[in-house]
C-alpha cells in the first residue's frame, strides 16, 4: 500500500513565521532569513529541542524572560517556544517519546507557534519498546516484555486521535526502535512485524522510522517502508553508519519526503556527549562529514523538489543552532557557485 502524503498549509507558506519578534537575538537574526528561503522550498531546518539556557543571548533575548530584573528559568521555558518559531520552521518533539501527551497538552503546546510551524514528533516509546529496560522510573515494568509493542490500535487512540486538530503542526510522526538482540527480534522478524503495523496505521500523517540495527539496512527492509511511503530516518548515531554512508544507499529513500535526525558523532555515546558538551553554547567540536552530507542531501532535495525534515541535536558538536548555521551558509555558498 502507498501511504498518501500529507498536505499542510505551511508547506507553501511561511510568511507569518518570522514576523513576531522585531528585535531577535544576534544568530537568531542571522538564521532566520535563510531558514526562511529553504523552508519555502521545502527543506525545513529544526532542533531536537528549544528549552536551553546556554542558546541564551544567541537564539535567545534574555531581557524577555526577566522577572523583577532577573532571568526567570520558568518564565524561559514556559514561553520560549515563540521565540524559538519566530527563527525556525520546525523542531523534533523528543519530548513525546515519554508519554502519551494529553489533549490538554497538546492544545496548549500548538497555541504557541504560528500556524504554519511544525514538530517532528516522536511517538512514545510505548509502542516502540520491545522490552522495558531495568531503569528504575519504569517501576514494575522494568525488565519485562511491553505488551503494546507495534499497537496500532493504541496508537491510533492515544496518539493520532488527540492530534487530529493539529495536523497542520505535524509534518511527520517518527517511530524510534532502540538497539535490538540478534536473538530476541531478527531482522527478518522485524520486518515482517513492522509491515504489519504500518498497513494498520491511520491514513492522511507522514510517518518514519528510525533504527538503531545497522544490519536492518537491507533492501527487504528498504522495499517494506517505501511500499507504505514510510521514510526511514537517516540518523547520525554512535553505532550506525554515517550519514554520507546511509544517504549513499539509492533504496534509502523511501518516501516522497525525507527525514533526518542528526543526533551523536560515530562513536561517541549520547551520556559522553552530554559531559562534553553542556551546556551547549556554542560548537565545540565539528563533525565536517556529517555537516557535508547533510548539505549533500538538502541541495538535492532543493534540486529534485523533494520536502525533507532535518532535525540537530546539541549532542552532536555542541551547539545544533551553530551547526545548522554552519550548513545552511555551505549551502548557501555553494548556490552562488553554481
Amino acid at each position: 500500500m502507498i501511504r498518501g502524503i500529507a498536505r499542510h498549509p505551511w508547506v507553501v507558506s511561511l510568511n507569518s513565521l518570522f514576523d513576531e519578534f522585531d528585535e531577535p537575538a544576534p544568530q537568531a537574526a542571522r538564521l532566520a532569513p535563510a531558514l526562511k528561503s529553504l523552508a519555502e522550498r521545502g527543506v525545513y531546518f529544526g532542533t531536537s529541542s528549544w528549552k536551553y539556557d546556554g542558546w541564551l543571548g544567541s537564539i535567545y533575548s534574555p531581557d524577555r524572560y526577566l522577572t523583577r530584573g532577573k532571568l526567570s528559568h520558568k518564565k524561559f521555558e514556559s514561553e520560549c517556544l515563540r521565540e524559538y518559531a519566530a527563527t525556525f520552521p520546525v523542531v523534533g518533539g523528543d519530548f513525546s517519546f515519554y508519554q502519551f501527551p494529553t489533549a490538554e497538552f497538546w492544545a496548549q503546546l500548538f497555541s504557541q507557534v504560528p500556524p504554519h510551524f511544525g514538530f517532528g514528533l516522536k511517538v512514545p516509546e510505548e509502542i516502540t519498546v520491545l522490552r522495558w529496560p531495568g531503569h528504575a522510573r519504569y517501576g514494575v515494568r522494568a525488565g519485562k516484555e511491553n505488551e503494546h509493542f507495534l499497537d496500532a490500535s493504541l496508537f491510533e487512540r492515544a496518539f493520532t486521535k488527540l492530534l487530529e486538530p493539529h495536523r497542520q503542526h505535524v509534518p511527520v510522526m517518527m517511530f524510534e526502535f532502540g538497539t535490538f538482540s540478534s536473538k530476541e527480534m531478527p531482522a527478518q522478524q522485524f520486518m515482517e512485524r513492522l509491515d504489519r503495523f504500518l498497513e494498520s496505521l491511520p491514513g492522511g500523517w507522514n510517518y518514519g522510522v528510525e533504527i538503531r540495527n545497522k544490519e536492518f539496512l537491507q533492501p527487504k527492509y528498504f522495499a517494506m517502508l517505501a511500499r507504505h511511503n514510510v521514510a526511514h530516518v537517516f540518523n547520525a548515531w554512535t553505532k550506525m553508519p554515517s550519514l554520507a554512508d546511509q544517504i549513499a544507499i539509492p533504496e534509502a529513500f523511501t518516501a516522497n519526503f525525507t527525514v533526518v535526525r542528526a543526533l551523536l558523532q560515530k562513536g561517541r555515546t549520547y551520556e559522553q556527549a552530554v559531559k562534553m558538551f553542556e551546556p551547549y553554547k556554542e560548537v565545540q567540536q565539528p563533525d565536517h562529514s556529517t555537516r557535508e552530507a547533510l548539505k549533500n542531501l538538502a541541495e538535492e532535495s532543493l534540486q529534485i523538489g523533494r520536502r525533507a525534515h532535518v532535525f540537530l541535536n546539541n549532542r552532536l558538536e555542541g551547539n545544533s543552532p551553530g551547526t545548522i548555521e554552519a550548513v545552511v551558509s555551505a549551502i548557501g555558498e555553494s548556490r552562488k557557485t553554481t
